[in-house]
């Protein structure tokens, strides 16, 4: 038989690491399984061994992941660094991959806390070397301190752009422009939610914060940017983008060998997916999410989901939901009360929800227009795995393949190592633009173990493993 655990945490941001903590201190046998080599998630990434200078340019909300880390190590819950999960189901069976080996484990609970992933949003040219995520950028920025040589252009849409491009600038490199692609009107329809905002605590500040900077440090910001297109022969030379100001549509080209881009994240739903966990379309976030109670709970038994990979809510509401969800999972093997997990869940469940106050402003603000999420060139490569075109997708639809699934199945977008994670939000949105629907009336694509790849000599070591 596996081998067996009261509770097994999948993650090591915020959230997991507050589950894992709390679980701990209330007694339970906690292991908590984590891709990256040291705790912290993406948030607090190399944060047990970041640099003092470094870690104050990146500044205090980074530094708050120390606290959470150090009390993490004291709680007496197991730590697995560098250990893949390829398998999730039902049952509660992990499938992970740890030193090379194959094995499964099983758990009474799991919690899982694997975050969220940038959405990726195909442009023309998005493939060319030098064009890469801004959290990629902010990875290398944190845990090896590198930075781009000669300048950067950054572009899209969202809070992380700007919080980046002012850790750029104090860092001393040349930030050659800001593009937010966000519609301008976004802002009109968001302004009555901001009231509401300003009462989630100091988001709004730091954002004006970050801008007022970049912009006393003589960094150009473009509002409204529209049809971004990545330019060279075999690497990035130029950017090429459209704008308007004063209601006048304009045009500019920018040379740089560096474009960063962000279009917001999206909750990591492959391993929830397979696992059974029923999941809804959440349109101010415009993707799907797993269905989850107050203490994250999921249909399936056992099964909680927290942080943003329930719903993107940042670094301070993943921590409230960790908390919360290590205290049902004590209730479940009866070491607290009903009551017990009410009272000191009350604090958490309150913060939460105070925190969250600033979602509906963010999510209006920085709605991404279809003509973003649509490709409008049928050369641009959409599953980069499988090198398939927009142009080709739409082909199989006009075809009679009008489903996700189906255009998988007929063309492989999404049969690469990446298993769809970059390209299967673009194809439904294709999908469902060519058919006049709303995305939300397709289903995403089927997720299958493995999860991450695994060869064929690690499953076959698997049952000698469990043996």
């Amino acid at each position: 038989m596996p081998k067996s655990y009261q509770l097994v945490v999948i993650g090591a941001g915020p959230g997991g690491l507050c589950a894992a903590t709390t679980a701990a201190q209330l007694g339970m046998d906690v292991v908590v399984l984590d891709e990256q080599p040291s705790p912290g998630g993406q948030v607090y990434r190399a944060i047990t061994h970041t640099p003092a200078g470094r870690s104050a340019l990146l500044g205090a909300d980074y530094q708050r992941g120390a606290s959470l880390v150090e009390a993490f190590k004291t709680s007496g819950a197991q730590y697995w660094p560098q250990t893949t999960v390829w398998s999730l189901n039902a049952r509660r069976q992990i499938g992970i991959l740890r030193q090379g080996q194959a094995s499964i484990i099983q758990a009474e609970r799991v919690i899982v806390a694997s975050g969220a992933m940038e959405r990726p949003v195909p442009f023309p040219g998005w493939t060319l070397p030098g064009v890469m995520n801004v959290g990629a950028a902010q990875i290398l920025l944190k845990t090896s301190g590198v930075v781009p040589a000669n300048g950067t252009v950054i572009a899209g849409t969202g809070p992380l752009p700007l919080l980046v491009a002012w850790q750029y600038l104090r860092a001393g490199v040349s930030v050659k422009a800001v593009l937010e692609c966000s519609p301008t009107n976004n802002l009109w329809r968001a302004a009555p939610r901001l009231p509401q905002a300003l009462r989630a605590g100091d988001y709004i500040a730091r954002g004006l914060k970050y801008t007022l900077s970049l912009l006393n440090g003589g960094v150009p910001i473009y509002y409204g940017v529209s049809r971004l297109q990545a330019k060279g022969s075999d690497r990035l030379e130029t950017v090429d983008f459209g704008w308007e100001r004063l209601g006048i549509a304009r045009r500019k080209t920018l040379s740089t060998d560096s474009l960063l881009v962000h279009f917001g994240v999206i909750p990591r739903t492959n391993l929830t997916r397979s696992a059974g966990c029923h999941h809804v379309w959440d349109r101010g976030q415009q993707c799907w999410c797993p269905q989850v109670d107050a203490w994250g709970n999921t249909n399936v038994s056992g099964l909680a989901v927290v942080g943003d990979n329930a719903g993107i809510g940042g670094a301070r509401s993943a921590e409230h939901s960790g908390r919360l969800a290590a205290l049902e999972a004590a209730r479940s093997l009866h070491l607290i009360s009903s009551q017990q997990r009410d009272r000191q869940g009350q604090a958490d469940l309150n913060w939460m929800c105070k925190d969250l106050r600033v979602r509906p402003f963010l999510e209006t603000l920085y709605r991404l227009p279809d003509s973003l999420l649509v490709p409008s060139d049928d050369d641009t490569i959409v599953c980069r795995c499988e090198e398939i075109s927009a142009g080709e997708i739409r082909n199989a639809v006009r075809e009679g393949h009008t489903d996700p699934n189906q255009a998988k199945f007929y063309l492989r977008c999404g049969m690469g190592p990446c298993q769809g994670r970059q390209c299967a939000p673009a194809v439904a949105h294709i999908v469902a633009a060519e058919n006049q629907r709303p995305v939300s009336d397709y289903t995403p694509f089927r997720v299958r173990p493995p999860i991450r790849p695994l060869s064929i000599a690690q499953l076959a070591d698997l049952e000698r493993a469990e043996e």
